[in-house]
């Protein structure tokens, strides 16, 4: 039965604890109707009521899998895309709040990629026989959809070095996208010299490079970056071993690459949780990464003796992730518990086809 749908406005003034028990019970009544799916960054308060949790590749995956009827992703709008896309025709992706978006995501848009592409032809000839374009699972559909009709590929921070390597395997070049920091620390992983991997600035004229250093180039690396990740720096990181000489620094590769490079460890969300929970108890962790993610760490391996601190001076989380508060995620477990849906993710069914194909070739691989 289809009711009156509930305005938020009545659940934006709930003190945390009221929409906590609201939320408690609109699950209730829902059952296994709905599944909530959390990505790492999300704040405790959130996170603390989902099914299935992860990184940006295993929710994939995960969306995929689920037999719920409404996937619930407490996340930001391209992992609810991801989950639209992957999910059944009779499954509904829902993302509590629409405004959590994704900045690095938005720094690279369909109308600047389609004349990076056209300005590559005029200098390359044809670029689908040259460049392989490799996008960033953050990143909005239809640039999946842009990968998938050029023979592209996704990527995500967990697979990004077997994705460059069939890459390569298709084309001599590769146009990696939104985020300029994976791309240069997986192609120099690599071994790809940096003067092969030159940056695309979108708002200049042929990306501001030069014919010859397009020629030359291994990997265009977008001019996109995280946020959050962007704050990291060797400094914070040479300060730390002063004090800490026997700890260990493991950094997310959406940092610069200096930070990468002095790291000991540097991987994934899921990596780095591995990485740290592995660790013999009593050892010492500097952490580049999402301060909920480390706050949560830090919090379940106390007892281990192990200390986990997080490498930015000043707070620094996934504000748009944020968004996602337990006002919003109750006002929408009571919407559907009353029949009614909000903040439906549906992506346009010819954008979903192609960037399917980009997400199948991904999974596929990895």
């Amino acid at each position: 039965m289809q009711v009156a749908t509930i305005a938020f406005d009545r659940f934006n003034t709930l003190r945390d604890d009221e929409a906590q028990e609201r939320i408690r019970a609109a699950r209730a009544r829902l059952g296994n109707k709905a599944v909530l799916l959390c990505h790492h960054y999300q704040r405790a308060d959130v996170y603390q009521h989902a099914d299935l949790t992860g990184d940006s590749l295993k929710l994939a995956r995960l969306a995929s899998q689920t037999d719920a009827e409404f996937i619930v992703f407490c996340g930001v709008h391209f992992m609810a895309e991801v989950a639209d896309i992957m999910s059944k025709p009779e499954q509904t992706a829902i993302l509590p709040d629409l405004a959590a978006g994704c900045s690095m995501a938005d720094m690279a848009n369909l109308a600047k990629v389609e004349r990076c592409w056209r300005e590559l032809t005029e200098v390359l000839g044809r670029p689908d026989e040259i460049i392989t374009p490799v996008t960033y699972i953050n990143s909005a559909a239809d640039l999946k959809a842009f990968c998938g009709e050029h023979g592209g590929i996704v990527c995500t921070s967990t697979n990004a070095p077997t994705i460059l390597d069939w890459a390569f395997t298709q084309r001599d070049k590769v146009l990696f996208f939104p985020d300029q920091h994976l791309g240069r620390w997986t192609g120099y992983k690599k071994g790809i010299p940096l003067d092969e991997m030159v940056v695309w600035d979108p708002d200049l004229e042929y990306g501001g490079l030069t014919p010859e250093q397009i020629a030359k180039a291994k990997i265009l690396l977008w001019k996109g970056h995280c946020s959050v990740h962007q704050m990291f720096q060797e400094s914070h990181i040479r300060r730390w071993r002063m004090q800490h000489p026997d700890g260990f620094v493991i950094s997310h590769p959406e940092s610069n690459l200096d930070v990468c490079i002095h790291s000991d460890y540097v991987g994934s969300t899921e990596y780095i949780l591995k990485t740290i929970t592995a660790a013999p108890p009593n050892t010492h962790w500097l952490v580049g990464t999402e301060l909920n993610l480390v706050n949560r760490l830090a919090e379940e391996l106390k007892p281990q003796g192990k200390v986990v601190q997080f490498m930015a001076p000043t707070v620094c989380m996934c504000s748009t992730m944020q968004r996602i508060d337990p006002q919003h995620l109750a006002w929408t477990l009571e919407n559907l518990a009353d029949g009614n849906v909000v903040n439906a993710i549906r992506v346009p069914p010819h954008e979903a086809e192609l960037a399917k194909v980009a997400l199948e070739r991904m999974l596929a691989v990895s």
